[in-house]
């Protein structure tokens, strides 16, 4: 099989996927408040465009504040792991604990004392904290030791050892956390909208599902749902292609 037709296979199988969602829709008649054709939703999502955008935005942009934010805090906390196992013994528990907690049950309290948008993007960033601060230390930790003692023979001090040499060492690892932590960040932010929506506040993409939802506005509710997944999608696969351009040295396969 070809390069081409591998990458179009992803695209073919999902538009035979929603054809056959289309066909047994019309075929059974199964009415929209119980299941709408995807051409209904296509309609719907034009019909509220502007508005179901908007929401998009706003729920991405706070996804991205957040995971930029995540790993920022998650790197610079793995790199003072590194450097004191002391401070890793202290508060490692800590992080656990924040991410153990569940957040269905966070996010209310924070509505409590913080304003909405701050509430969500607090949520989106204890979700994806801790896979960046995961992967980071176990990324650092993983340093060649032949390397380390190389170094050390060289004379670099802790803190060369630490920037040049196990810094760019667990580039790969820690863009993996950031891959995982994004997808982690967009489901913490729509989470806590959720929650923003059930008290009658919010204004990204889950309320308008919050808010569809009491009006029983069935397609409205998929449209953005859809709207949802492509934003996953495409931050995913953001994060993706830059890892793949920043990181190409790790990844050049030897020429035969």
């Amino acid at each position: 099989m070809s390069a081409l037709p591998a990458r179009l296979a992803p695209v073919l199988g999902l538009l035979a996927l929603i054809g056959l969602w289309e066909a047994l829709v019309r075929v059974f008649g199964v009415p929209p408040s119980q299941l709408p054709a995807p051409s209904l939703i296509a309609t719907t999502l034009f019909d509220n465009g502007p508005r179901l955008l908007a929401a998009t935005a706003t729920t991405l942009t706070e996804a991205l504040q957040a995971l930029v934010l995540a790993a920022a805090g998650g790197v610079a906390l793995a790199l003072l792991f590194v450097w004191s196992p002391w401070l890793e013994k202290t508060f490692l528990p800590l992080a656990i604990a924040l991410q153990v907690t569940p957040l269905i049950a966070v996010a209310p309290l924070l509505l409590i004392y913080l304003e909405p948008s701050a509430a969500v993007l607090a949520c989106a960033f204890l979700v994806a904290f801790f896979p960046v601060l995961s992967n980071a230390s176990a990324g650092l930790k993983a340093t060649d030791r032949g390397l380390i003692e190389l170094f050390r023979l060289k004379g670099a001090s802790r803190a060369q050892t630490l920037f040049l040499l196990r810094l760019p060492a667990a580039l790969p690892q820690i863009f993996t956390g950031f891959r995982i932590g994004g997808g982690l960040a967009l489901i913490g932010a729509v989470a806590a909208e959720l929650a923003a929506g059930a008290a009658g506040r919010g204004e990204g993409l889950a309320f308008r599902i919050v808010e569809a939802g009491y009006r029983l506005k069935i397609p409205v509710m998929y449209a953005a749902v859809g709207l949802l997944c492509l934003c996953g999608v495409a931050l995913y696969g953001g994060l993706a292609a830059l890892g793949q351009i920043l990181l190409r040295r790790w990844r050049d396969e030897p020429r035969i």
